[in-house]
């Protein structure tokens, strides 16, 4: 993972204050500075006053669920999310991870199992100080991975987290055909594809509502039936 900078803040959402000191305690460890809230409101508003590198949610709050803080938190900001939560359930999990959480962890937890996830999130989704990467352009959409924007035709098209890493998988690799299970890995390369592959569909199928002209007939992310996904070589 890239050297902590000074505004490495990690926002702590969980109404359990012995679990959000425990949690706060264990990153404070590893050089990180906390924030806590107990509550979505608090949560929504710390996010916006201290823009943290990453927010850990818990589910099950009061007045305002995770999911409902997940929705609202992507309205403004692309700040990768572990949920915390009580439920083992595989509808569980999906629900979240489709709303643009990064990973999960059920309850009861480690804490140092935590804080590696963490880590694991940050080495994924922040940019390593590398050569610059090549600017990708295919038909009339371009990523630019440098500036992390895309567009098409010109326009700015804003992604989630997901989408935005799915999209360069596919568009890195033009033609390739990519199965789920491999592009599950490049969106959480921790849990097992037979739990939550169908993920991907809903990731793939929201991506194309935004760079298809028409979703229904799409031109540039092409279905390869029983196997997966790939990117058109040529555009249009």
């Amino acid at each position: 993972m890239p050297p902590l900078a000074a505004n490495d803040t990690v926002l702590i959402i969980e109404d359990d204050e012995k679990t959000a000191a425990l949690v706060a305690l264990y990153l404070e460890r590893e050089g990180f500075k906390t924030v806590t809230a107990h509550d979505g409101s608090g949560g929504l508003r710390k996010a916006k006053q201290y823009q943290p590198v990453l927010v850990v949610l818990d589910l099950m709050l009061p007045g305002m669920d995770g999911w409902e803080i997940c929705r609202q938190l992507h309205r403004f900001s692309d700040v990768p999310v572990i949920m915390l939560t009580a439920r083992g359930d595989e509808v569980d999990r999906i629900a979240g991870l489709t709303l643009g959480a990064d990973d999960y962890v059920v309850k009861p937890f480690s804490p140092r199992e935590l804080v590696a996830r963490v880590q694991a999130v940050l080495r994924r989704t922040r940019p390593t100080a590398t050569a610059a990467p090549q600017i990708l352009r295919i038909g009339g959409v371009t990523l630019d991975p440098l500036k992390h924007k895309v567009t098409r035709d010109g326009q700015p098209i804003q992604l989630t987290p997901h989408e935005y890493t799915l999209l360069k998988a596919l568009m890195e690799a033009p033609g390739r055909v990519f199965s789920r299970d491999t592009l599950l890995s490049r969106l959480y390369p921790h849990h097992e594809a037979t739990v939550i592959e169908r993920v991907v569909d809903v990731h793939i199928g929201k991506l194309r509502q935004k760079i298809e002209a028409e979703a229904s007939s799409p031109v540039y992310i092409l279905t390869v039936r029983g196997v997966g996904y790939r990117f058109t070589e040529n555009g249009r």
